[in-house]
């Protein structure tokens, strides 16, 4: 699964993959310093593992991860080709989620290309070039519905009325997940077509130093303009983060954390909330040679949770052993949560539920 970094040029996102990734995507202050995406498997921080870790003493530990990729900064006009469009619109459209960096800055020593500084028209340039790529998508889909709907096709004329308002909400500047469409039809008529304004999106205010732990101005007119869609506002010092990263040990970190008034790096609190936008979860198994987080989509059934493991343990489910995170946590180990009663048996319809510790029985 992939969450895409996107933005104007020069607000900020490579250097926020590369405190996300610590891979050094080359940045600078000029526009288009990114052309081709850069890719990081990033470490999902998870304190469960760091406690499993404690209560097994396994061999070895394996966090979950997630794709982090840094696309091409994106201009006025990019969804006719300009800049670096094209291809920008390419790379974005093969991303799960958007991670969409908006600069809430003064610095008057980094340029920005529009001149000054004001989020809120940074966000509607990029928001109406994905509009646009979008309704160029819908309207090519509408003609050949059209025709269909003629001849009597009842579901033509159904996904007819769906395009039909997706158009007219594209058309007014809406983005597809801010338009109300009933779920059924959602995933009937709208999933296929792959927009990209449907995809979920964490918008990043990149602020300075003073404003990491409260936000400020321009954070709060952000915060005002997503109201109306299904969003997620993270506030996050970037410069301050690749500082943070820079300092060679954690009581360091500590203390450059506490100055600013913060418990903890923002990048974490980015992989998580990325990895929440994703609509992922995480199950453990837990053994002497191996403490492992595996990711799973939310309402995973335990024979598709197992697939994860190897495609084997699917086709051959017999049952899960479950035990909760919470009990594992309270009971300290294996043995105890089984004494106590708190192991339990699952079958085949069984939901996942984020941090079960499992053991699968299957047949091959």
């Amino acid at each position: 699964m992939k969450a895409g970094i996107v933005g104007l040029p020069n607000v900020g996102k490579s250097t926020l993959f590369n405190c996300l990734s610590n891979a050094k995507a080359q940045s600078a202050n000029f526009p288009f310093c990114t052309i081709e995406p850069n890719i990081g498997v990033v470490n999902v921080p998870d304190p469960r593992l760091n406690r499993l870790e404690e209560l097994v003493n396994p061999e070895r530990v394996i966090p979950a991860t997630v794709e982090i990729v840094d696309i091409a900064g994106l201009v006025k006009g990019a969804s006719k080709g300009e800049g670096l469009g094209n291809q920008f619109l390419a790379n974005i459209r093969e991303t799960d989620a958007i991670i969409h960096v908006l600069r809430c800055f003064d610095n008057d020593n980094i340029v920005h290309v529009d001149g000054s500084v004001n989020p809120i028209r940074d966000k509607e340039t990029i928001d109406i070039e994905l509009q646009l790529k979008d309704l160029e998508a819908v309207e090519k889909r509408l003609e050949k519905v059209k025709r269909a709907a003629r001849t009597g096709d009842k579901e033509a004329q159904k996904e007819l009325a769906v395009l039909e308002t997706l158009h007219k909400g594209l058309s007014a500047a809406t983005s597809v997940r801010a338009i109300e469409i009933a779920e059924n039809d959602r995933l009937s008529y709208v999933k296929p077509l792959q927009l990209i304004t449907e995809k979920p999106v964490l918008y990043v205010c990149n602020v300075d130093d003073r404003a990491a732990a409260n936000g400020n101005e321009y954070v709060n007119v952000v915060k005002k303009a997503i109201e109306h869609e299904d969003a997620q506002v993270l506030m996050l010092a970037v410069a301050t983060e690749a500082d943070i990263n820079e300092l060679e040990t954690y009581d360091e970190r500590q203390l450059f954390l506490e100055d600013l008034g913060l418990d903890e790096p923002g990048a974490a609190k980015l992989i998580r909330a990325a990895y929440k936008l994703l609509n992922l979860e995480t199950y453990f198994t837990a053994g002497q040679k191996e403490v492992r987080a595996w990711t799973i989509p939310a309402g995973a059934t335990a024979p598709q949770a197992a697939g994860v493991i190897h495609t084997d343990f699917e086709k051959g489910f017999i049952r899960a052993e479950v035990i909760s995170f919470a009990d594992y946590d309270t009971l300290g180990s294996e043995q105890k949560a089984k004494e106590a009663g708190k192991a339990r048996v699952e079958g085949k319809e069984y939901i996942v539920q984020d941090g079960d510790v499992m053991h699968f029985r299957f047949n091959v």
